[in-house]
């Protein structure tokens, strides 16, 4: 799985690109088939929008965008919502074979 952490307007430091590493990377117990993970940090004044595109082999790529003034925060709640989505697309692949009755 390819992880990439990149950010616009603003300098990426260890400890973002960690945090963001560290969390992300859990996504993978909810679903297996992630292919590439992009985090993309764009602060405009106080703001801080996080998008974060999740790159599923055979399927559409999940994209969740937040904003916020916590870039902590924004990553919590970017994964919160990725391993929902990831968790519901896992259910669909599973219960889309239904028996002839």
């Amino acid at each position: 799985m390819d992880l990439i952490v990149s950010g616009r307007h603003m300098e990426i430091t260890d400890a973002i690109r960690a945090y963001a590493g560290d969390k992300v990377t859990k996504l993978t117990r909810y679903y297996d088939r992630i292919s590439s993970i992009e985090v993309i940090i764009d602060k405009g004044g106080q703001v801080h929008e996080l998008e974060v595109i999740v790159h599923v082999e055979r399927s559409d790529p999940s994209i969740v965008k937040i904003s916020g003034t916590d870039v902590y925060a924004c990553i919590d709640e970017a994964v919160d919502k990725l391993e929902r989505m990831l968790t519901d697309h896992k259910e669909k692949l599973r219960n889309r074979k239904h028996l002839a009755g």
